[in-house]
């Protein structure tokens, strides 16, 4: 099962409610071994980098400039105030969605309606179909929203110059919140 249990709560762990920005949400977990790391879109350092991660590297430097890491490690990005969010929690090795049915996206529900509920100016990140479901939990007269396709190399268009990270910070700066440093080392 991956992540490793330690783990599985590693967006809670490394974002504080009290730093909370954004919301970037995820789906379920890399389901090879050693990629799962608690953070949507992310893998350890040492670990090759996905293709949805490659393309969200593409956005970075189509969007601000930022030449894409050598790590696939977006542990920073949470330190920030990013909460790497997966729907699903946990998923078994080599099977996509298996814990689908675990109440995972219950959960993850109840998580985002309570943020949408008792903090405002917090941005939701919502890349493919599946995140854009998630669209009704949030109040959009206290939120902002900013949708695209998924990043995947298999969603056909969309992805690819969505200006999130430039869009994301200038909603920031226009809250009087200091923006996200999404330069990776």
């Amino acid at each position: 099962i991956y992540p490793p249990s330690n783990l599985t709560f590693n967006a809670f762990n490394l974002t504080p409610l009290s730093e909370l920005k954004i919301v970037l949400l995820g789906q379920d977990p890399y389901h090879q071994p050693n990629q799962a790391m608690g953070l949507s879109f992310s893998v350890p350092c040492g670990v090759k980098i996905p293709p949805s991660l490659l393309n969200i590297y593409k956005e970075l430097k189509a969007d601000l400039n930022i030449e894409p890491s050598k790590s696939g490690d977006l542990s920073s990005w949470a330190k920030q105030g990013v909460l790497l969010l997966n729907s699903i929690l946990s998923v078994e090795a080599g099977k996509p969605a298996s814990h689908s049915s675990w109440g995972w996206q219950e959960f993850s529900d109840a998580v985002i309606s309570k943020l949408s509920l008792e903090k405002s100016g917090l941005i939701f990140i919502l890349w493919g179909n599946y995140a854009k479901s998630k669209k009704a939990l949030i109040d959009t007269k206290k939120h902002f929203i900013l949708e695209a396709a998924h990043p995947s190399p298999l969603a056909r268009t969309g992805f690819l110059g969505c200006k999130h990270f430039s869009k994301a910070n200038e909603i920031l700066k226009n809250l009087g919140k200091k923006p996200i440093n999404w330069q990776l080392t």
